[in-house]
Protein backbone atom coordinates (compact mmCIF):
# COMPACT_ATOMS: atom_id res chain seq x y z
CA UNK A 1 0.00 0.00 0.00
CA UNK A 2 1.32 3.46 -0.94
CA UNK A 3 2.66 5.60 1.88
CA UNK A 4 0.22 8.27 3.00
CA UNK A 5 1.48 11.78 2.23
CA UNK A 6 0.99 14.78 4.46
CA UNK A 7 -0.50 17.89 2.89
CA UNK A 8 2.86 19.49 2.12
CA UNK A 9 4.15 16.31 0.43
CA UNK A 10 0.97 15.98 -1.58
CA UNK A 11 1.18 19.58 -2.79
CA UNK A 12 4.86 19.16 -3.66
CA UNK A 13 4.32 15.95 -5.65
CA UNK A 14 1.25 17.39 -7.36
CA UNK A 15 3.27 20.41 -8.50
CA UNK A 16 6.17 18.19 -9.59
CA UNK A 17 3.93 15.94 -11.66
CA UNK A 18 2.00 18.85 -13.19
CA UNK A 19 5.28 20.38 -14.33
CA UNK A 20 6.62 17.18 -15.86
CA UNK A 21 3.43 15.66 -17.25
CA UNK A 22 1.39 18.72 -18.29
CA UNK A 23 3.69 21.73 -18.72
CA UNK A 24 6.71 19.86 -20.15
CA UNK A 25 4.45 17.24 -21.80
CA UNK A 26 6.72 14.35 -20.87
CA UNK A 27 5.60 10.75 -21.22
CA UNK A 28 5.05 8.42 -18.27
CA UNK A 29 8.21 6.51 -19.27
CA UNK A 30 10.29 9.71 -19.29
CA UNK A 31 8.91 10.78 -15.91
CA UNK A 32 9.71 7.33 -14.52
CA UNK A 33 13.33 7.70 -15.59
CA UNK A 34 13.53 11.24 -14.12
CA UNK A 35 11.99 10.26 -10.77
CA UNK A 36 13.48 6.73 -10.63
CA UNK A 37 10.01 5.22 -10.56
CA UNK A 38 8.40 2.43 -12.54
CA UNK A 39 5.85 3.45 -15.18
CA UNK A 40 3.08 1.83 -13.13
CA UNK A 41 4.15 3.88 -10.09
CA UNK A 42 4.00 7.10 -12.12
CA UNK A 43 0.56 6.16 -13.42
CA UNK A 44 -0.66 5.35 -9.90
CA UNK A 45 0.64 8.72 -8.74
CA UNK A 46 -1.31 10.47 -11.53
CA UNK A 47 -4.48 8.76 -10.34
CA UNK A 48 -3.74 9.51 -6.72
CA UNK A 49 -3.26 13.20 -7.43
CA UNK A 50 -6.26 13.29 -9.80
CA UNK A 51 -4.25 14.53 -12.78
CA UNK A 52 -6.12 13.55 -15.96
CA UNK A 53 -4.44 11.37 -18.58
CA UNK A 54 -3.18 13.26 -21.64
CA UNK A 55 -2.03 10.35 -23.80
CA UNK A 56 -3.28 12.01 -27.01
CA UNK A 57 -0.85 14.88 -26.47
CA UNK A 58 2.22 12.75 -25.94
CA UNK A 59 4.92 12.13 -28.57
CA UNK A 60 4.44 8.61 -29.91
CA UNK A 61 0.73 8.45 -29.01
CA UNK A 62 -0.69 5.27 -30.61
CA UNK A 63 2.85 4.56 -31.79
CA UNK A 64 2.94 7.58 -34.11
CA UNK A 65 6.69 8.08 -33.95
CA UNK A 66 7.35 11.77 -34.48
CA UNK A 67 11.09 11.22 -35.03
CA UNK A 68 10.83 8.81 -37.94
CA UNK A 69 11.15 10.02 -41.53
CA UNK A 70 8.98 8.35 -44.16
CA UNK A 71 11.04 8.48 -47.40
CA UNK A 72 9.80 10.88 -50.06
CA UNK A 73 11.63 9.11 -52.88
CA UNK A 74 12.37 5.53 -53.84
CA UNK A 75 16.05 4.62 -53.52
CA UNK A 76 18.30 1.59 -53.89
CA UNK A 77 18.70 1.48 -50.09
CA UNK A 78 14.93 1.34 -49.69
CA UNK A 79 14.71 -1.40 -52.33
CA UNK A 80 17.22 -3.49 -50.38
CA UNK A 81 15.28 -2.88 -47.17
CA UNK A 82 12.07 -4.03 -48.89
CA UNK A 83 13.88 -7.20 -49.99
CA UNK A 84 14.96 -7.81 -46.39
CA UNK A 85 11.38 -7.30 -45.17
CA UNK A 86 10.00 -9.65 -47.80
CA UNK A 87 12.50 -12.23 -46.62
CA UNK A 88 12.85 -12.06 -42.84
CA UNK A 89 10.52 -9.18 -41.97
CA UNK A 90 7.15 -8.96 -40.27
CA UNK A 91 4.61 -6.15 -40.00
CA UNK A 92 2.14 -5.66 -37.18
CA UNK A 93 -0.30 -2.73 -37.06
CA UNK A 94 2.22 -0.68 -35.06
CA UNK A 95 5.65 -2.23 -35.59
CA UNK A 96 8.23 -3.26 -38.19
CA UNK A 97 10.28 -6.31 -37.17
CA UNK A 98 13.14 -8.21 -38.82
CA UNK A 99 14.24 -11.51 -37.29
CA UNK A 100 17.68 -12.79 -38.28
CA UNK A 101 19.50 -16.02 -37.52
CA UNK A 102 21.63 -16.92 -34.52
CA UNK A 103 24.89 -16.36 -36.43
CA UNK A 104 23.97 -13.11 -38.16
CA UNK A 105 25.01 -10.50 -35.61
CA UNK A 106 27.28 -8.72 -38.10
CA UNK A 107 24.49 -8.60 -40.66
CA UNK A 108 22.14 -7.29 -37.95
CA UNK A 109 24.47 -4.29 -37.50
CA UNK A 110 24.27 -3.66 -41.26
CA UNK A 111 20.45 -3.82 -41.22
CA UNK A 112 20.34 -1.40 -38.28
CA UNK A 113 22.56 1.10 -40.16
CA UNK A 114 20.48 0.69 -43.31
CA UNK A 115 17.26 1.31 -41.37
CA UNK A 116 18.74 4.37 -39.70
CA UNK A 117 19.87 5.74 -43.07
CA UNK A 118 16.41 5.32 -44.62
CA UNK A 119 14.10 6.30 -41.75
CA UNK A 120 16.31 8.54 -39.62
CA UNK A 121 15.84 6.43 -36.49
CA UNK A 122 17.96 3.71 -34.92
CA UNK A 123 15.87 0.58 -34.38
CA UNK A 124 16.15 -1.54 -31.26
CA UNK A 125 18.02 -4.85 -31.21
CA UNK A 126 17.25 -7.69 -28.82
CA UNK A 127 18.11 -11.39 -28.80
CA UNK A 128 15.62 -14.14 -28.20
CA UNK A 129 16.32 -16.97 -25.74
CA UNK A 130 17.27 -19.07 -28.77
CA UNK A 131 19.78 -16.46 -29.90
CA UNK A 132 17.89 -14.95 -32.83
CA UNK A 133 18.66 -11.28 -33.53
CA UNK A 134 15.42 -9.28 -33.52
CA UNK A 135 15.49 -5.75 -34.97
CA UNK A 136 12.39 -3.62 -34.54
CA UNK A 137 10.94 -0.12 -34.41
CA UNK A 138 7.42 1.15 -33.78
CA UNK A 139 5.64 3.46 -36.19
CA UNK A 140 2.06 3.13 -37.38
CA UNK A 141 2.73 5.67 -40.15
CA UNK A 142 5.60 3.59 -41.53
CA UNK A 143 3.56 0.39 -41.35
CA UNK A 144 0.68 2.02 -43.23
CA UNK A 145 3.10 3.36 -45.82
CA UNK A 146 4.64 -0.10 -46.35
CA UNK A 147 1.17 -1.66 -46.60
CA UNK A 148 0.22 0.94 -49.22
CA UNK A 149 2.96 -0.34 -51.54
CA UNK A 150 1.71 -3.92 -51.29
CA UNK A 151 3.40 -5.43 -48.25
CA UNK A 152 1.19 -7.39 -45.85
CA UNK A 153 0.79 -8.51 -42.25
CA UNK A 154 0.79 -12.19 -43.29
CA UNK A 155 3.15 -12.58 -46.27
CA UNK A 156 2.23 -16.18 -47.04
CA UNK A 157 -1.54 -15.94 -46.57
CA UNK A 158 -1.64 -12.71 -48.61
CA UNK A 159 0.84 -14.09 -51.18
CA UNK A 160 2.79 -10.85 -51.01
CA UNK A 161 4.54 -9.58 -54.14
CA UNK A 162 7.45 -7.27 -54.94
CA UNK A 163 6.30 -3.62 -55.10
CA UNK A 164 5.96 -2.47 -58.70
CA UNK A 165 8.31 0.49 -58.25
CA UNK A 166 11.19 -1.93 -57.65
CA UNK A 167 11.12 -2.77 -61.38
CA UNK A 168 11.50 0.89 -62.42
CA UNK A 169 15.32 0.96 -62.36
CA UNK A 170 18.08 -1.61 -62.71
CA UNK A 171 19.66 -0.51 -59.42
CA UNK A 172 16.32 -1.06 -57.65
CA UNK A 173 16.09 -4.62 -58.98
CA UNK A 174 19.69 -5.36 -57.99
CA UNK A 175 19.19 -4.02 -54.46
CA UNK A 176 15.83 -5.73 -53.97
CA UNK A 177 17.30 -9.06 -55.06
CA UNK A 178 20.27 -8.62 -52.73
CA UNK A 179 17.96 -8.07 -49.75
CA UNK A 180 15.91 -11.12 -50.65
CA UNK A 181 18.87 -13.47 -51.14
CA UNK A 182 20.64 -12.15 -48.03
CA UNK A 183 17.62 -13.19 -45.94
CA UNK A 184 15.80 -15.99 -47.79
CA UNK A 185 18.73 -17.26 -49.83
CA UNK A 186 21.55 -19.72 -49.35
CA UNK A 187 24.69 -20.80 -51.21
CA UNK A 188 26.02 -24.32 -51.11
CA UNK A 189 28.21 -26.85 -52.90
CA UNK A 190 26.59 -29.45 -55.13
CA UNK A 191 27.65 -33.09 -55.15
CA UNK A 192 28.54 -32.64 -58.80
CA UNK A 193 31.19 -30.13 -57.73
CA UNK A 194 29.56 -26.84 -58.64
CA UNK A 195 27.91 -24.16 -56.53
CA UNK A 196 24.27 -23.15 -56.29
CA UNK A 197 22.43 -20.12 -54.99
CA UNK A 198 18.92 -20.86 -53.79
CA UNK A 199 16.12 -18.39 -53.06
CA UNK A 200 13.36 -19.88 -50.93
CA UNK A 201 10.03 -18.18 -50.26
CA UNK A 202 6.47 -19.45 -49.76
CA UNK A 203 4.82 -16.65 -51.75
CA UNK A 204 4.33 -17.77 -55.34
CA UNK A 205 3.86 -14.20 -56.56
CA UNK A 206 7.11 -13.12 -54.95
CA UNK A 207 8.99 -16.02 -56.55
CA UNK A 208 7.57 -15.09 -59.97
CA UNK A 209 8.71 -11.50 -59.53
CA UNK A 210 12.17 -12.57 -58.33
CA UNK A 211 12.42 -14.89 -61.34
CA UNK A 212 11.49 -11.98 -63.61
CA UNK A 213 14.14 -9.79 -61.99
CA UNK A 214 16.80 -12.46 -62.52
CA UNK A 215 15.84 -12.61 -66.21
CA UNK A 216 15.74 -8.80 -66.52
CA UNK A 217 19.28 -8.66 -65.17
CA UNK A 218 20.52 -11.23 -67.66
CA UNK A 219 20.70 -14.30 -65.40
CA UNK A 220 19.42 -17.76 -66.30
CA UNK A 221 17.55 -18.99 -63.20
CA UNK A 222 15.89 -22.37 -62.92
CA UNK A 223 12.18 -22.79 -63.36
CA UNK A 224 10.19 -21.85 -60.27
CA UNK A 225 9.85 -24.83 -57.98
CA UNK A 226 7.44 -25.38 -55.12
CA UNK A 227 9.12 -22.63 -53.11
CA UNK A 228 12.57 -22.19 -54.65
CA UNK A 229 14.50 -20.58 -57.49
CA UNK A 230 18.08 -21.62 -58.23
CA UNK A 231 21.14 -20.19 -59.92
CA UNK A 232 23.47 -23.03 -60.87
CA UNK A 233 25.64 -22.05 -63.83
CA UNK A 234 29.12 -20.98 -62.77
CA UNK A 235 28.95 -17.77 -64.81
CA UNK A 236 25.67 -16.91 -63.07
CA UNK A 237 27.13 -17.50 -59.60
CA UNK A 238 30.25 -15.46 -60.33
CA UNK A 239 28.22 -12.64 -61.88
CA UNK A 240 25.87 -12.57 -58.92
CA UNK A 241 28.74 -12.19 -56.45
CA UNK A 242 30.46 -9.54 -58.58
CA UNK A 243 27.45 -7.46 -59.71
CA UNK A 244 24.90 -7.92 -56.92
CA UNK A 245 26.97 -9.11 -54.00
CA UNK A 246 26.04 -9.87 -50.43
CA UNK A 247 25.40 -7.55 -47.52
CA UNK A 248 25.09 -10.65 -45.34
CA UNK A 249 28.67 -11.84 -44.72
CA UNK A 250 27.72 -15.46 -44.04
CA UNK A 251 26.92 -15.94 -47.75
CA UNK A 252 30.18 -14.39 -48.92
CA UNK A 253 32.18 -16.50 -46.45
CA UNK A 254 30.53 -19.63 -47.79
CA UNK A 255 31.22 -18.58 -51.39
CA UNK A 256 34.89 -17.87 -50.64
CA UNK A 257 35.25 -21.09 -48.67
CA UNK A 258 33.71 -23.23 -51.40
CA UNK A 259 35.73 -21.45 -54.11
CA UNK A 260 38.97 -22.14 -52.27
CA UNK A 261 38.06 -25.80 -51.79
CA UNK A 262 37.29 -26.11 -55.50
CA UNK A 263 40.64 -24.60 -56.43
CA UNK A 264 39.34 -21.19 -57.37
CA UNK A 265 39.98 -17.85 -55.76
CA UNK A 266 38.05 -14.76 -54.80
CA UNK A 267 39.75 -11.42 -55.25
CA UNK A 268 36.78 -9.07 -54.87
CA UNK A 269 36.46 -6.43 -52.18
CA UNK A 270 33.75 -6.69 -49.53
CA UNK A 271 32.98 -3.19 -48.36
CA UNK A 272 29.28 -3.08 -47.48
CA UNK A 273 29.65 -3.22 -43.70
Amino acid sequence: MAKRWNKAEENSKHKELLTLYVKENRTIAEIGRILSLSESAVYDRLLRLKIPSLRHKKPGYNNINTEIVVPKHYTSDLAEFIGILLGDGHLSPTQVTITLGTKENTYAKYVIKLTEKIFGIKPKLIFSKSGYAIIYFGSTLTVRWLLSMGLAFNKVLSQVDVPKWCFAKKIFMISLLRGLVDTDGSIYKLRSGGLQISLCNRSRLLLKSAHKIFLNLGFTPSKIGDKNIYLTRKENIDRYVKEIGFSNPKHLKRYIGFSNIMGGSYSGNYTRL
